[in-house]
């Protein structure tokens, strides 16, 4: 699937994502996502869309919003920095589901 919007900030795109049906808010914590006290296993997802803002001179504001869904119909949103701000647990994760991704389109 390609993606087909592209909002201006990462709030528009997470309001926007929500209307989708994108309604959980995760988190990666070494190869699960975590949304309140729930555990997902990251590999049961895809990502969906990507968007991906860089701040116009500060690195601390470069970030990607995911749009991922289950096979099992779970859909919810991640906000993850990237360059310097990513960290080492989750860029493996990230990795493979970008690899999936890529693969798709």
């Amino acid at each position: 699937m390609k993606q087909q919007f592209h909002y201006a900030t990462v709030s528009e795109a997470i309001e926007q994502l929500k209307k989708q049906g994108y309604t959980l808010d995760l988190n990666l914590k070494e190869n699960h996502f975590v949304a309140g006290e729930q555990l997902y296993p990251a590999d049961e997802f895809e990502i969906v869309d990507l968007y991906r803002y860089e701040g116009p001179s500060d690195p601390a504001d470069e970030a990607t919003v995911y749009a991922l869904a289950s096979a099992s119909g779970v859909k919810g949103i991640l906000v993850s920095g990237y360059g310097i701000s990513t960290d080492d647990d989750s860029t493996e994760t990230l990795k493979q589901l970008h690899y999936k991704y890529q693969q798709k389109n």
